[in-house]
């Protein structure tokens, strides 16, 4: 690709995306600033049109407006400051001129910004789709010319009939952002098929992200971490179905809010033996279960009918490659069970203490250099293998939701229960009053 002066590769950093290394899907869909191309601003892309097919008059007012696209991007919408950059740069432009603009000038600059590990990935897969906010007339020539996409979905620009110049607004349903860019994608893929792999690097490509079978997403903004999420979850709870019940093996006790972060809305959980802070201090809704088997139920049914609901039928943590035996009760519940494999890897620290204080396991766990974190989402439990729809037993869909994530992570199944872990290592049952009575007998 031609380049101008592009910066040393070795100066640049860029966010892993090694899940997908020598992988080949189907199809793609791909944001394009921060994704394919290494910077998240498109700014100097609309200088460059305003300027080669404007003036540099033009350009000069376009960069005197940059403090106000910035507070509008930040403080009111994404989209907004996005059209005051269209407007500025396309207002009254022969629509040509822009044509030739992105055909003759753009390409050499995104050439030096593109992102060599998301392009090794978007160039494996057969079926080629770019989502992005940019005006589709700017970056179609790029995408489709240099890089080998087969369908750009941008915003689309209104053009005067009688003039053949770019009035400077936006054709419906407008900047194509959030929830738009998901309509998007439905519409270009037949609603019923959906993309095999999605990578985006902020939250609101999180939308179209979430109809596609994998999701690839740079190191989440708030939690720091390498974030990789398989499957597609099912939608949000509706007041007359009640509640779904994610029911996931536990590898750390952050598992129910990468759960939450992986779905893009808040679940409540339920936990074991989890002290009052950690619960107070926990981003999602964290109920205590009190180990009487009626009282429990009648919480989690309760919970369920509010909402989604996460569940670790274990009961504590594991760190090696096992799943412990599940505990029946949640598959008393509800019909609705959704399984989810979670995983992990820790490269210095283990999130999960042994003897240590349960709370500090979260800050164990973010004190490792390169932490990620692998959700996937299974189909949900078949009718026929559920309790109320299947007449199957309790133990039955217990084991059966066991052996299917044992399935997807590799691990093996055992009938080891939490006590017994607990006994093994740290001689006591596990409990948070057992552990602080142990302690003040020493």
């Amino acid at each position: 690709m031609p380049s101008s002066s592009p910066e040393p590769a070795s100066s640049r950093k860029f966010p892993s995306i090694k899940s997908c290394t020598g992988e080949s899907y189907e199809s793609i869909a791909a944001d394009l600033d921060g994704t394919l191309l290494c910077s998240s601003s498109s700014f100097p892309y609309f200088m460059l049109v305003a300027v080669e097919a404007g003036s540099l008059l033009r350009g000069f007012v376009l960069l005197l407006s940059l403090p106000a696209v910035i507070v509008s991007y930040l403080f009111i919408s994404e989209a907004l400051g996005i059209q005051i950059l269209i407007f500025i740069s396309f207002a009254g432009l022969k629509i040509r001129d822009i044509e030739l603009a992105s055909r003759a000038v753009l390409p050499r600059f995104y050439a030096a910004d593109v992102r060599g590990d998301s392009y090794e990935v978007f160039a494996r897969c057969k079926r080629k789709v770019v989502v992005t906010a940019n005006p589709t007339l700017m970056v179609e020539p790029f995408v489709k010319d240099f890089l080998g996409g087969d369908k750009v979905l941008g915003t689309e620009i209104e053009v005067n009939p009688k003039t053949k110049r770019a009035t400077g607004f936006v054709k419906k349903p407008g900047v194509l952002v959030g929830k738009w860019k998901k309509l998007a994608v439905v519409k270009e893929f037949g609603g019923e098929v959906v993309p095999d792999l999605g990578i985006g690097d902020r939250k609101t490509d999180h939308d179209f992200m979430s109809v596609c079978k994998r999701i690839v997403r740079y190191t989440y903004e708030l939690l720091g971490i390498h974030l990789v999420i398989k499957g597609n979850p099912p939608p949000p709870a509706n007041s007359t179905s009640g509640g779904n019940l994610y029911v996931c093996n536990h590898r750390t006790a952050l598992d129910p809010i990468i759960i939450a972060i992986a779905l893009g809305r808040k679940v409540s959980c339920v936990t074991y033996s989890v002290s009052r802070l950690s619960r107070l201090l926990s981003p999602i809704p964290a109920v205590a279960l009190t180990r009487d088997r009626e009282a429990d139920a009648a919480m989690i049914k309760a919970l369920l009918e509010k909402g989604d609901l996460v569940v670790c039928p274990e009961g504590t943590t594991c760190r090696e490659p096992f799943l412990l035996r599940f505990s029946a009760l949640f598959a008393e519940l509800s019909d609705r069970i959704v399984p989810v494999a979670m995983d992990c890897k820790q490269g210095m620290f283990y999130g999960t203490t042994v003897r240590g204080v349960k709370f500090w396991d979260p800050y164990f766990f973010f004190m490792n250099p390169r932490p990620r974190y692998e959700v996937t989402f299974l189909e949900r439990v078949p009718a026929e293998m559920t309790v109320k729809a299947g007449g199957r037993s309790s133990i039955e869909v217990a084991n059966y939701v066991q052996r299917m994530l044992g399935d997807v992570l590799g691990f093996e199944c055992t009938g080891l229960t939490r006590k017994d872990k607990y006994m093994l290592l740290g001689g006591n049952d596990g409990k948070v009053e057992s552990i602080h009575n142990a302690k003040k007998a020493v």
